[in-house]
């Protein structure tokens, strides 16, 4: 090849059998401008195409890649933002971005429910917190109520204990005439009551504990139940000089209640509207007819509620926290009890005050039967029966109790012998041949269910009435003494005259 200027030459040799056949020859005239012009539509041409497909492929690509990416990626973001979890990317295609959108979504639903569940267990959580402090604070005020509590039953305990020992001291003292001796007996009698009424108290707390408080009910008129809640709580208006008004429906007012508990409950009022007021003020008990309720309302001019106890009044162990009701209180288990006995009865109770020193309200709202016709004749009263002297066995363990009873019965003319365990009473009953038979149940060794059936096997005691003498008044106490052949089951301290209603009783079987 050989170029000279613009003209190419370009020789080669024909050979066959290594021999040169001939040349060929071949010249060609060839710019370089034209060349090179050429070579640029060349590549101009190529650069174009290659634009249009490389258009082609990035109108497919954004169609088909990228449109979902960047979808899922407008998601993400309002996800991020808005915290969302139920939003969800649209997808368009069926190829492997369709299958990156599909699982982006089941990924956003995931974490949603995720996100759910993490939520609902803080709320959980945060309840849960919520309820240990207010049940550590719950507990908190109940330890101070029991220590308050504690404080206040042993205060209350020694409150009628120092004048039961001063009156006994008195009745003791060798100069003491028959006034101070009186004195001194009515003194005892009244702090006793008041230790009795403590103690009733106490039990039926634990019987609203235990959910075992009951009440009988019977066709009653409120009247009767307002005049013995009054007679109960005269002592105390009277000692502190206080008037009452008690005004109530011109028509009896007939109710289904159990008459000692309601008394109870309106003696209470009456008790706490006495203690709480300043002597010589005025309390009236009003009672009014609205359909079928009738509403009780016990005003006074007292030292009234503070706003923050009005609310929590009615709770166990509630008291006041000024000086001046302390020093008046009580055990804080009256209210509590009021409530719930007026609850058992299908009614309400409710406290109203303007503030400390403003006096208080209570409210009890009873359902009332439907009024009766004509009112209904009081029974007679019973003819009095003759008394005479029984033979009468004492088996207590506890000496004070057994002396102090069967003075009181020997009192009354009866011949009483006593015993202090099962084999005493046996040998006292063969030989007293009782009529009457006082038992302990809680004898030594021998029990006095056990002792009931060995008297029962005696032939002098057999036909004896046999009465069970037990701190115990259970439901199931009482029915377990019928069990063992007791007629009665009398709980400690026993009064003379429940004494003489039973042995009035066996007047008339005789």
């Amino acid at each position: 090849m050989r170029v000279d200027g613009s003209t190419l030459t370009l020789f080669h040799p024909i050979v066959q059998n290594d021999e040169v056949l001939g040349t060929v020859y071949l010249q060609a005239s060839y710019d370089l401008a034209d060349r090179l012009r050429d070579y640029l539509v060349i590549l101009g041409s190529v650069l174009l195409v290659s634009l249009l497909v490389a258009l082609v492929v990035s109108v497919a690509l954004a169609n088909n890649v990228t449109g979902p990416v960047r979808a899922i990626t407008d998601v993400a973001r309002q996800v991020i933002e808005r915290r969302d979890f139920n939003l969800r990317a649209r997808r368009t295609t069926q190829d492997e971005i369709g299958v990156l959108v599909d699982a982006f979504n089941t990924m956003l639903a995931e974490v949603g429910q995720r996100a759910a569940d993490i939520e609902t267990s803080n709320r959980a959580l945060q309840q849960e917190t919520e309820e240990r402090r207010l049940a550590e604070t719950a507990l908190r005020v109940a330890d101070q109520r029991k220590d308050e509590f504690l404080a206040t039953l042993a205060h209350e305990l020694r409150n009628p204990l120092a004048p039961m020992v001063n009156a006994i001291g008195l009745m003791k003292a060798t100069n003491a005439d028959s006034s101070v001796t009186k004195r001194a007996q009515s003194i005892i009698e009244r702090q006793l009551s008041q230790m009795v009424r403590l103690v009733d108290d106490l039990l039926d707390v634990s019987r609203i504990t235990s959910g075992k408080l009951t009440v009988r009910k019977e066709p009653l008129q409120l009247a009767d139940v307002v005049q013995s809640a009054v007679d109960t709580a005269r002592p105390v208006l009277d000692d502190r000089r206080h008037t009452l008004t008690v005004r109530l429906p011109a028509e009896p007012v007939y109710l289904q209640a159990d008459s000692v508990r309601l008394s109870q409950v309106f003696s209470n009022l009456l008790n706490n509207a006495a203690k709480y007021s300043e002597p010589g003020r005025h309390i009236s008990l009003r009672a009014e007819v609205d359909g079928t309720l009738v509403r009780v309302r016990i005003d006074d001019q007292g030292i009234g509620i503070a706003p923050e106890t009005l609310r929590s009044i009615f709770d166990m162990f509630t008291q006041g926290d000024s000086a001046s009701e302390r020093s008046l209180s009580g055990l804080g288990v009256g209210l509590a009890l009021a409530k719930r006995l007026i609850e058992l009865h299908g009614g309400t109770i409710a406290a109203e005050s303007d503030g400390v020193g403003k006096g208080s309200s209570f409210v009890v709202t009873l359902p009332v039967m439907v009024a009766l016709a004509s009112q209904r004749a009081a029974p007679a009263a019973p003819t009095a029966q003759e008394r005479r002297a029984y033979r009468i066995l004492l088996v207590d363990d506890n000496v004070d109790f057994a002396t102090s009873l069967a003075l009181l019965l020997q009192s009354s003319g009866h011949e009483v012998a006593i015993a202090h365990d099962a084999d005493q009473a046996l040998a006292v009953a063969r030989e007293l041949k009782p009529e009457v038979c006082f038992l302990d149940l809680g004898l030594p060794r021998v029990s006095g269910y056990e002792l009931a059936g060995m008297l029962k096997a005696e032939p002098q005691a057999a036909d004896a009435m046999l009465v069970a003498l037990s701190g115990w008044g259970q439901a199931r106490d009482r029915q377990r003494s019928r069990e063992a052949g007791f007629e009665l089951h009398l709980v400690k301290p026993v009064e003379l005259q429940n004494i003489e209603a039973i042995l009035a009783a066996l007047v008339k079987t005789n």
